[in-house]
């Protein structure tokens, strides 16, 4: 019983801002996005001390709290849009969502191994699925599985209503993703982040730490071209989705470089869309070895 209170929340959210127009519904989350930051405490902290190292240690403290703040208010937006959802509005959020070289997309299509999204956290992580079924790509997206068991399961039937099949962290993964691989879909994988506190050590904006394997591996075990995806909130309504690659897989016998050194070049990509928008980053955990409560295993 004591997940039902937070499985009754999201779904009364879902209810409330399933009635309102999407002009309403960006404001409203962007608005309870900036309300909360200053009681968010160990969150804003993180969101603050992520910034810094984005920005750079020169620049001062109120812009970087002001950062931090309009990064709240994009979160929030995020989780109004997912509230807002429906599978009646997809051909809506396709009108307004827009990609930055699709070709890139339709190129790795061709080359008939599927396609791996190694995708950031930024904007609307959900938009780009939808754009991939639209192309023929049915999308599977790797998610984290949540404390509570009833939000997860909202959260993978929200995603699956909107075309989306999703496999969760923790569950036997390797044979269901090569088998969507194998038959010419693509994966969706998140990739700024060591979820389970296990990755590749790499340099990560002037640190060093640990991003998943997980797309660089993929990637060379079948062959499938990487692609780096950051969905980024357009200024107005919609997404513009933003896409770089193919990550190039180094030349090497040994299979551990070769994913050791794919998945730096990957991070290096990830700095530079990241840093582009970097208050729409919703990364609010610990993230490096340096940040107080980071619980990675090197």
């Amino acid at each position: 019983m004591s997940d039902l209170p937070g499985y009754l929340v999201h779904r009364g959210l879902s209810a409330l801002f399933g009635l309102l127009p999407e002009p309403a519904v960006r404001a409203v989350g962007r608005a309870t996005g900036r309300a909360l930051y200053p009681v968010a405490g160990r969150r804003a902290a993180m969101a603050r001390r992520h910034l810094r190292r984005i920005l750079g240690p020169g620049v001062p403290d109120d812009v970087v709290d002001a950062a931090a703040r309009e990064l709240f208010a994009s979160y929030g937006r995020y989780y109004a849009e997912l509230f807002w959802y429906r599978p009646r509005r997809r051909r809506e959020v396709l009108a307004r969502t827009r990609v930055d070289r699709l070709d890139l997309v339709e190129e790795a299509k061709a080359v008939g191994r599927g396609v791996v999204f190694a995708v950031a956290h930024v904007g609307n992580y959900d938009a780009p699925g939808i754009v991939a079924a639209e192309l023929g790509l049915p999308l599977l997206a790797v998610a984290e599985r949540l404390p509570n068991p009833k939000v997860t399961e909202w959260f993978v039937a929200t995603r699956r209503s909107l075309g989306i099949e999703v496999a969760l962290t923790g569950d036997p993964l390797t044979r269901r993703l090569l088998r969507h691989l194998a038959a010419g879909g693509a994966i969706a994988l998140l990739a700024d982040r060591a979820v389970a506190g296990r990755g590749v050590e790499v340099e990560f904006f002037g640190e060093e730490t640990l991003l998943p394997a997980g797309p660089v591996a993929l990637a060379d075990r079948t062959g499938a071209p990487l692609l780096a995806v950051a969905p980024f909130f357009a200024e107005g309504p919609g997404t513009e989705v933003v896409v770089r690659g193919p990550i190039e897989i180094p030349d090497d016998p040994d299979r551990r470089v070769r994913v050791r050194r794919g998945t730096q070049r990957l991070a290096r990509v990830l700095e530079e869309l990241i840093g582009t928008r970097p208050t729409q980053w919703h990364v609010l955990q610990p993230n490096w070895p340096s940040d107080p409560g980071w619980r990675g295993r090197r």
